[in-house]
């Protein structure tokens, strides 16, 4: 086993013996990922490429005949557990292998009629296996990256900038929203993504004033806001940014809320510093953008983590504080949204360091 699984496995086991559980039941796939190396991903949300099973002393990926070949290669050290009938039907049997008495499961990714079919199955075995809901133990190790994981990250980034600038130097008036998305999207499979880490938004005119804008047919006008939003998986790790451009001469309004979002952006990322609330970075941002009389018009929060999933914790927002740490990455993407005109969002990438935020973006705002 890497030096890197095993010391993720020892501090995770740490978290289970705080937790007073012997063994935990890992199912999303970022998680698996994380602690064994298995890159199998779950078709959506009702199917499942497979389970973690980690107790003090055993680490079991159970799966079945589909991934079986593929967990023995990428994650060696486990012990491979093959179930026929599904995940639940073998659980019985895999908790008796292990010994288990107390089970932690991920409470956000289990359903309900997966956690039903569970305990049925427990029942019929007459097993008395207690089920314990757990939040987010692995995902707060993955807060904290390590230096391989800012590398890679900051490659899925410098892929998706280079994409960006090529298109952007042939870009024209009268290319459409989803000519545009799609050109993004092409580029970056064509340039060694794995994926795009969401599906990317190009937003212009009055359509840049949704945030979450999906493309639409518009062709693209001078003058106006045309906000893109785009990101890559490259190696398992998710990049994310925004920019905001004008073709030909911005109007007035442009001009101001450009400035106002970009001087909020670097209040917020200069305030970065281990120790600091995520609510205060939050606050410096949305503080700014309040005094310029736009305080009704930035909705969402100032940023998120990104690592093997797009959106991850620690979050910039006013909701559920926490402090930064060094080795964190996070957005910082301020945004204006004026309905009937556009928006503008600019949203970088940054790690904490000792001393504070460094900017892993290299394309200008």
């Amino acid at each position: 086993m890497g030096e890197t699984t095993r010391n993720r496995l020892a501090r995770f086991r740490a978290r289970l013996h705080d937790q007073a559980l012997d063994t935990f039941l890992v199912l999303q796939d970022e998680n698996r990922r994380y602690l064994s190396g298995f890159t199998g991903e779950d078709g959506q949300f009702n199917e499942s490429a497979g389970a973690l099973f980690v107790t003090s002393e055993r680490h079991l990926l159970a799966t079945d005949s589909r991934y079986e070949t593929q967990a023995q290669i990428e994650a060696p050290e486990f012990e491979i557990y093959r179930y026929k009938d599904g995940l639940a039907s073998s659980l019985p049997e895999i908790l008796t292998m292990l010994g288990a008495e107390r089970l932690g499961f991920e409470s956000a990714r289990l359903s309900y009629v997966q956690f039903e079919k569970f305990q049925e199955h427990l029942k019929k075995k007459a097993l008395a296996v207690s089920l314990v809901p757990t939040e987010n133990l692995i995902e707060e190790l993955r807060m904290t990256k390590e230096p391989g994981e800012i590398e890679a990250i900051q490659e899925s980034l410098g892929l998706c900038e280079s994409v960006f600038e090529t298109i952007i130097n042939s870009l024209r008036v009268g290319a459409s929203e989803k000519d545009l998305a799609w050109a993004i999207e092409k580029g970056l499979r064509e340039s060694g993504a794995e994926s795009v880490a969401f599906p990317p938004i190009v937003a212009s005119g009055p359509n840049a004033a949704l945030p979450h804008a999906i493309p639409t047919d518009r062709a693209v006008r001078e003058g106006e806001p045309i906000l893109f939003d785009w990101g890559a998986r490259l190696n398992g790790y998710c990049s994310d940014i925004s920019r905001t451009i004008v073709l030909g001469p911005p109007d007035d309004t442009f001009k101001d809320v450009y400035q106002v979002v970009r001087d909020a952006q670097l209040m917020a990322t200069e305030a970065i510093k281990p120790g600091i609330s995520t609510q205060v970075v939050d606050k410096i941002a949305r503080d700014h953008i309040a005094a310029k009389g736009f305080g009704d018009h930035f909705g969402h929060g100032l940023g998120h983590g990104v690592g093997l999933a797009v959106h991850e914790k620690p979050n910039l927002s006013p909701l559920r504080p926490m402090n930064l740490e060094i080795g964190m990455v996070t957005t910082v993407e301020p945004g204006i949204y004026l309905p009937g005109w556009g928006g503008v969002r600019l949203e970088n990438m940054v790690v904490v360091k000792e001393d504070g935020a460094v900017v892993l973006n290299r394309y200008p705002v």
